[in-house]
């Protein structure tokens, strides 16, 4: 009798671990964190990975849509480990495993939080949220970055523009977001602005900042100003007289597109040409 009751014993345990969960074709955690104990990215679509996307993530005051590389997890408790934590038990642990790397908690509730957390000069930004009772949770992690600039209008076009209706836009000089610091790679646009005003030294120019309107009417003027006077500079230093040019920053108050998508505020933010008379 006992050598059967062993053999039921073995078969059912058996049957027990083959039911457990295992991560789909080896899907890991993202590089900031662990995930919970027991839980899993069981399913092909638990793991969803976009080169350059946008996510609106919730901040105190609203929200605060963020651009770049967008990776989506979505985790699943395996109910053979017994009970599945809580919701406050999942946001408190990634909060606080943030917190230890310098991670900014910029809103929470019972059942989700928003991360941001800036390091080795990368801007990584998390929204958590818990579902069904904390048997599943969701990632979406927007490793911050401005998408690449693949096309510079030349010198040719610049001209037209300003001919054809008095301004023009310079796609192609870009800034870190909230910065007025000219990034490396914008030396192209700046080379054609430069090509522009040397093959027409009668040409004078204010350069005009944009930016959308997220954050506070002032603090957009300030930053705008500031990247007017940085394109400027950069100008002179490719020998252009800097009487020839005005920095203007006019904040979010002239949009060429709506505000409330994410391409409109794109658009929104850019530099301009104004010919002055």
């Amino acid at each position: 009798m006992y050598p059967r009751i062993i053999a039921v014993l073995f078969v059912s345990t058996a049957f027990i671990a083959a039911a457990q969960m295992t991560d789909y074709k080896g899907y890991k955690d993202p590089a900031l964190f662990t995930r919970m104990p027991h839980y899993f990215l069981s399913t092909e679509d638990s793991l969803v990975d976009k080169p350059f996307e946008a996510f609106e993530f919730t901040v105190k005051n609203g929200s605060q849509s963020v651009e770049g590389h967008h990776l989506h997890y979505t985790y699943v408790f395996d109910d053979s480990a017994g009970t599945s934590p809580g919701f406050l038990q999942i946001v408190r642990n990634y909060e606080a495993a943030a917190r230890k790397i310098g991670g900014e908690i910029l809103s929470d509730d019972v059942r989700r939080t928003t991360i941001r957390i800036a390091k080795n000069g990368q801007e990584t930004w998390v929204a958590l949220e818990a579902f069904n009772e904390g048997r599943q949770y969701e990632l979406n992690i927007i490793e911050r970055q401005l998408m690449k600039q693949d096309v510079v209008a030349d010198a040719a076009a610049l001209r037209a523009g300003l001919t054809e209706s008095g301004h023009v836009e310079v796609p192609g000089i870009l800034f870190d977001f909230g910065k007025s610091e000219i990034k490396p790679e914008s030396e192209p646009a700046l080379a054609q602005v430069a090509k522009l005003l040397q093959a027409n030294p009668a040409l004078k120019a204010w350069v005009v900042g944009h930016t959308d309107n997220v954050g506070l009417p002032e603090t957009n003027l300030t930053l705008s100003s500031a990247r007017a006077a940085a394109v400027v500079k950069a100008l002179t230093q490719l020998g252009i007289d800097a009487k020839r040019l005005g920095p203007h920053g006019a904040g979010p108050f002239a949009p060429v597109a709506s505000n409330a998508t994410d391409a409109g505020r794109a658009r929104n933010r850019r530099v301009e040409l104004v010919a002055q008379p």
